[in-house]
């Protein structure tokens, strides 16, 4: 078993298709093919079912998936170390992060971590909480930006961590558009469009029912941008960061009763990273 083929078989996982994957580790759909069926030979058993329309792990295949989630970690701890002996002239870190992250400018800081580390490959990816919060207690990310009003699982550690407020956003014309605060009731059985899959969609299903109030769901989306496009065209009200509310120009509200808050961590596994080229990326955040 060869440690590229480990890579192509979590690129194929992640992904759900031999293109997809082909294309995230940059080698031709043939080659990547070839290297699934030399594991699979390798190992004797199938690890996808392949249909003209999708792929799906086999048995065989789910049970591999954290054996080679603890294959690329070790592997790139063993990079790191050695790079470490070297100065950190080489090296790989893999950072993942929440859509709309404001609290820190991570374009920037990558950028500079590059400029003092030229030798340090970086793998950046963004994705809802519930799978960062996995890649990261797996391995697979050595830090991440996470969100939530909820205690990190028990394997991740919070370097460093920050509040960020939750508003009330309307198009305009909506018969909240002038308000300041909004309660929380003044919501119920309006129009509601969800940040699906993510943390603020659990927080606010949570408050709502905490509260007694009817959640009125009209729509979903999986990204930021087109979430703030859907309240834009009239279709309903939605909940997200104050920072993405004052850049989408439309109107918005705090909302009371409860107030609505999130906490944002840096996080990662253990009291600090095993790989040395995340400990250096991880001292360029925090400095």
């Amino acid at each position: 078993m060869e440690f590229r083929q480990v890579e192509h078989f979590l690129a194929v996982t992640r992904c759900g298709s031999f293109t997809a994957a082909a294309q995230e580790v940059h080698v031709v759909q043939s080659a990547l093919s070839a290297s699934i069926r030399k594991l699979e030979a390798e190992l004797g058993t199938p690890l996808f079912e392949r249909t003209t329309r999708r792929v799906e792990l086999t048995e065989a295949g789910r049970a591999l998936v954290p054996l080679a989630h603890r294959i690329v970690a070790d592997v790139v701890a063993a990079q790191g170390e050695v790079a470490a002996v070297a100065g950190l002239a080489t090296g790989r870190v893999s950072i993942g992060t929440i859509q709309a992250l404001s609290v820190v400018d991570l374009p920037a800081k990558l950028g500079e971590f590059r400029v003092r580390y030229p030798g340090i490959r970086l793998h950046v990816r963004d994705g809802t909480v519930p799978v960062l919060t996995a890649a990261v207690a797996s391995g697979e990310l050595d830090l991440a930006f996470v969100a939530g009003d909820q205690p990190l699982a028990g394997e991740l550690s919070a370097f460093r961590e920050w509040s960020q407020q939750l508003v009330l956003l309307c198009h305009p014309g909506h018969r909240l558009e002038r308000r300041r605060r909004v309660r929380l009731a003044e919501l119920d059985d309006e129009p509601f469009l969800d940040f699906s899959g993510s943390g603020i969609q659990a927080m606010v299903a949570r408050r709502f029912a905490e509260a007694g109030v009817r959640q009125n769901r009209v729509c979903e989306a999986t990204h930021m941008p087109l979430l703030v496009e859907l309240v834009t065209a009239g279709l309903g009200v939605t909940i997200v960061p104050q920072p993405v509310a004052e850049k989408s120009g439309l109107p918005f509200a705090r909302l009371e009763q409860p107030a609505f808050s999130r906490a944002i961590h840096l996080a990662g596994r253990g009291p600090e990273p095993s790989n040395p080229a995340a400990r250096a990326l991880l001292a360029h955040l925090l400095a």
